[in-house]
């Protein structure tokens, strides 16, 4: 960081990102969102190191408090994504899937979803963070408990899914600066849209972007981006916990993009009758092998798994219909292999 006392400001040559602040704050009738290329500049010079400290806070909160456009969350998928080390020979990638909320009131069923997928012959690439809200179970808690491997690079994260058909890299991996960004929040005391361009960085340009949220008002705003970034096949769904997990207790609203071609807004009924599920007060990790294995029977786990599955499905385009990805998702958990998850030696 800058010596503070040392730093000469100059009131007649403004600092070249204070324009991006002015933008955003100058007034209820001057202000306006950022455009695509200006979202894109400002997020590089961010990350090249190019803006003060006081200037990031500034810049994240009033975007906070206008709410992100389209443009913006697009823009700034792109700087970063312009920064990225991406290996000569990208792997072929048939989902991306961020994990950036973490879980505290059921277990992450979701894991168990991509590695039904990956055990089928899908690629998934993951990507997420942890530990920025206390409570939480995160991605690479349940990685790391299992003995699976977290990447140190995105290199080894293209070898790992040629052989293993699964990577998982950290946010530090992909963009150090974004990891400190997103661990501002206990000093600022609000997300920043970090939280959210995060989730479409598509660092191997899978053609499936999967995205869980928590926000239901922020479902447009992630849907447009989607459109903006060109992703072939993209849904965004109020997740579990905000994690990309069908919550098979409630009906789910799920967002399509394919292209840019118009949005499809289809929800996905409820398959449980209940309403309420109750909170998993142990979030005992040992129990999603249990459930893999075949040992724990958990109605909820299963219509997680499945449904969260039937989901990706649809989106990619490999079932038609809501009822064929349903039954195809269930055929994938019935024929996986039950002895060791498929990304385990």
């Amino acid at each position: 960081m800058k010596d503070h006392q040392s730093r000469v400001i100059d009131p007649n040559n403004p600092h070249p990102f204070s324009r991006f602040v002015a933008i955003l704050g100058r007034g209820k009738t001057k202000q306006r969102h950022l455009t695509l290329d200006e979202s894109r500049e400002a997020m590089a010079m961010i990350l090249r190191g190019e803006a003060e400290p006081e200037q990031i806070g500034a810049f994240l909160m009033l975007l906070r408090l206008k709410e992100e456009a389209p443009e913006e969350i697009a823009g700034f998928s792109m700087g970063t994504r312009d920064t990225f080390n991406l290996p000569a020979n990208l792997p072929d990638v048939d989902f991306d899937w961020s994990s950036y909320a973490g879980k505290r009131i059921q277990l992450p069923w979701y894991l168990l979803s991509v590695m039904a997928m990956v055990g089928a012959g899908f690629k998934v690439f993951m990507h997420g963070t942890e530990g920025h809200t206390p409570g939480r179970v995160y991605t690479r808690d349940v990685l790391e408990h299992f003995g699976l491997p977290v990447c140190g690079s995105l290199t080894q994260a293209a070898e790992q899914i040629e052989t293993r058909g699964f990577a998982y890299v950290p946010l530090e991996v992909l963009s150090p600066k974004l990891r400190e960004l997103i661990n501002l929040r206990p000093i600022l005391g609000l997300r920043s849209p970090v939280h959210s361009f995060t989730r479409m960085l598509n660092p191997f340009n899978a053609p499936t972007v999967m995205q869980g949220i928590f926000h239901r008002g922020f479902m447009d705003i992630h849907s447009g981006a989607a459109q903006l970034l060109g992703f072939e096949n993209a849904a965004v769904f109020r997740g579990d916990g905000g994690e990309i997990e069908r919550r098979p207790n409630k009906p789910v609203p799920v967002w399509t993009t394919h292209g840019s071609d118009e949005l499809n807004v289809e929800e996905w009924p409820a398959t449980l009758d209940d309403g309420h599920a109750p909170p998993d007060t142990e979030m005992n990790l040992d129990r999603l092998m249990m459930v893999w294995r075949g040992e724990d029977d958990d109605a909820y786990a299963i219509e997680a798994i499945c449904g969260t599955m039937a989901i990706a499905l649809k989106t990619a385009g490999r079932a038609a219909t809501m009822d064929e990805a349903d039954a195809l998702a269930r055929q994938i958990w019935i024929d996986r292999d039950m002895t060791k998850l498929p990304v385990q030696d």
